[in-house]
């Protein structure tokens, strides 16, 4: 893997970028508590995308890590999981938080969320989705008991720990430093990640 500039993915705040088939992103979470909210979208028609709900059938988990092919709405490879140095607790049930999800959660005022982060990011690169897929959330750990309830923990990664995702068609990146500040997922302090594209 070749160096690569280093990008902040800043607190709170979503990007995105473009990569070509072959090339791969490494996410970073660099303080070990920040869960990324994650997305790609395929660069030719930005109506197939990442998939949980089609994912999760094909890799038989709920929980993606190395060696699984992330799959679209349209059931192709659109990444696949080249690298993970954490311990593999990553959410594949959620859905992005919204204003909506605050407002349950007792905020009275508007509250940073993942989905505004989402267009925001796309935004920047002249992008717009045409919906907001449920995101693959990166270090983000929801325990699920044998009777099916889940619950909210802290992520299990540590400083420095990364993903490697390499792209198997060309496609579109998003990802969102979650700002929940309410819940224990990011320990309650929202802070940047960090990201490479790497050939």
């Amino acid at each position: 893997m070749t160096k690569a500039e280093i990008f902040t993915l800043p607190a709170r705040r979503g990007r995105a970028c473009r990569l070509g088939k072959g090339q791969a992103i490494k996410i970073i979470n660099t303080h070990g508590h920040q869960v990324v909210d994650t997305w790609a979208f395929s660069a030719e028609d930005l109506h197939e995308f990442m998939s949980m709900e089609h994912m999760r059938p094909t890799i038989g988990t709920i929980f993606p890590t190395k060696g699984h092919h992330l799959q679209t709405n349209r059931r192709r490879s659109i990444l696949f999981f080249e690298e993970d140095t954490s311990p593999g607790i990553h959410d594949t049930l959620l859905a992005a938080c919204d204003d909506y999800r605050y407002g349950l959660l007792g905020c009275t005022e508007y509250h940073d969320n993942c989905t505004d982060n989402l267009y925001a990011g796309m935004r920047q690169i002249g992008l717009t989705p045409p919906e907001v897929p449920s995101p693959l959330n990166l270090w983000m750990n929801i325990p699920v008991a044998k009777d099916g309830k889940t619950g909210w923990g802290e992520p299990l990664s540590k400083a420095g720990d990364y993903v490697v995702l390499r792209a198997q068609m060309d496609c579109i990146i998003a990802m969102s430093a979650c700002p929940q500040d309410i819940l224990p997922i990011n320990k309650g302090k929202p802070v940047e990640a960090h990201y490479q594209i790497v050939s």
